[in-house]
């Protein structure tokens, strides 16, 4: 549905370069990365606000690279939602149907579905300024989806948003995607948000993407340390790969040795996940688990869960829950040992700059 090849755009000193992506026919991709890497620049070039330096973008099997915005049967709903305050919400909603001069029973007819899809009826006769963040976001999307787009391009779409309603908006678009599955890419900040909403999710950094891949694949197995540490795996050790001992593999960072599953001779970089470390009052291994004590070296409070570093050497952050931390009694300076299994622990290669 989406086909981007090559693609690269200059603006002003930001480069977006040589970046490829495919978007299946009805798929939610998310696309993921820190302020500034190119995530918004990617969105407005499929729906052909910028000039290419050079590569194509391809719709639904046809190419698009010079055809204009509004040619190319795509919507763009962004993060401040962009709605026009002098006119009403159902004026908003049918816009872009009156803009194309659209048939009046055609025009009722999608203003209707869509009204029911977001359930707004009572909004309708009401302006922008008297709604809600929540309200503003529907609203937003129903004129998204009221000229029954090929694309919907999603910039952030909920980043203004309180917790609880980031949470409704989330859970809304799941359903609208499972009823109607219009080829949706949604651009974000935030992996959590990648990870609930994505069927795949693809990490963009630097003007380039990273890795793409389902997203077990993002989490658990990242290809760079850029994208283990936009996943906040944290624990990013350089070392070594070495050869197997009595059938086991090892990964040597600094003079300590992890027990692994995968990877190959030279890999130089090894991942383990926070929430896969266990921490204990005695090193016991079970089942080949890796084990090692140290001192908390610190304690970063995250309200429900904190984050215990644990320096062996090297440092190791845990991820805990309060019940845990209190049940140990945790404080900076107490002698504490870690726990992983060994297939808890990714080895990759990358290239050294």
């Amino acid at each position: 549905m989406i086909l981007i090849r090559n693609l690269f755009v200059e603006l002003g000193d930001f480069t977006l370069k040589n970046a490829s992506l495919e978007v299946s026919d009805g798929e939610y991709m998310v696309v993921v990365g820190p302020s500034g890497a190119g995530k918004t620049v990617l969105l407005e070039s499929i729906a052909g606000l910028y000039p290419l330096r050079q590569g194509e973008i391809w719709l639904r099997g046809k190419e698009a690279t010079r055809l204009r915005p509004e040619q190319r049967q795509v919507t763009i709903v962004y993060q401040d939602h962009a709605l026009f305050p002098h006119l009403s919400v159902r004026e908003n909603i049918v816009f872009g149907l009156r803009m194309r001069k659209t048939d009046p029973n055609q025009t009722r007819a999608a203003l209707e579905r869509v009204v029911d899809l977001f359930g707004i009826s009572s909004l309708l006769h009401r302006r922008p300024a008297t709604l809600s963040g929540g309200e503003r976001q529907k609203v937003a999307l129903a004129r998204a989806l009221c000229v029954s787009p090929d694309v919907l391009l999603l910039d952030e779409p909920l980043s203004s948003l309180d917790p609880q309603t980031r949470e409704d908006i989330q859970e809304e678009l799941q359903r609208l995607h499972r009823m109607l599955r219009v080829t949706t890419l949604h651009v974000t900040h935030n992996f959590e948000e990648a990870v609930a909403l994505g069927e795949r999710i693809a990490v963009i950094g630097e003007g380039e993407v990273k890795q793409v891949g389902l997203p077990e694949e993002i989490f658990r197995r990242p290809n760079s340390e850029f994208v283990a540490r936009f996943a906040m795996s944290r624990n990013i050790f350089p070392g070594e790969l070495c050869r197997p001992e009595a059938g086991n593999r090892r990964f040597k960072t600094g003079n300590t040795f992890f027990t692994v599953e995968n990877g190959n001779q030279g890999d130089n970089r090894a991942v383990v996940r926070p929430e896969d470390v266990m921490l204990s009052m005695q090193a016991d291994p079970i089942n080949g688990a890796n084990a090692f004590c140290g001192e908390i070296a610190r304690i970063t409070d995250r309200g429900s869960t904190l984050y215990v570093d644990v320096d062996l050497p090297p440092v190791i952050t845990a991820l805990t829950t309060r019940h845990v931390f209190r049940e140990m009694d945790l404080e900076v300076g107490k002698r504490v040992c870690v726990c992983f299994d060994a297939s808890s622990v990714h080895v990759f290669w990358e290239q050294q700059k």
